[in-house]
């Protein structure tokens, strides 16, 4: 069976909303899923996986949250050839670099080699209806990408 691991980063509760949800969609579509909060897991445990999933919020003016800095250090170093990867978060478009973590977790799975499964997908603050369905066709895409 397809394993899913998806690691977040939530101050708020946000952003562990838009894990669950995407965790969700892949058991919708029968896939194993792990969900961790990034201070309770290692980066190298996405080489047990599949597809391999972040969600992060942007701290401040842009800034990566502190409790994820060691993961986003670690992954980078990280041969993640022939997995597919997907990011999403939350953020504050009142900042200028909206969402910049999303953008910083992407360029760092591309360093690792993994494959890109689908578009990163950025959520104002909470997630609505529409961004539940654009995490769900998010997880959707990965799925295609791995199989």
């Amino acid at each position: 069976m397809t394993l899913a691991k998806i690691v977040y980063a939530s101050m708020t509760g946000n952003t562990e909303e838009i894990a669950d949800i995407v965790a969700e969609a892949f058991e919708n579509l029968d896939l194993e899923v792990e969900i961790d909060e990034c201070t309770q897991v290692e980066a190298e445990d996405f080489e047990d996986a599949d597809i391999c999933v972040v969600a992060t919020y942007t701290y401040g003016e842009g800034d990566l949250p502190d409790e994820i800095m060691d993961f986003y250090e670690d992954l980078q170093e990280l041969d993640l050839s022939g997995k597919i990867f997907g990011v999403c978060g939350s953020g504050d478009s009142f900042y200028d670099q909206y969402c910049k973590s999303v953008d910083d977790f992407d360029a760092a799975f591309l360093k690792t080699g993994a494959s890109r499964g689908a578009d990163s997908v950025k959520v104002e603050m909470a997630a609505e209806e529409e961004d539940i369905e654009n995490l769900e066709a998010f997880a959707k895409k990965i799925v295609e990408a791995a199989s």
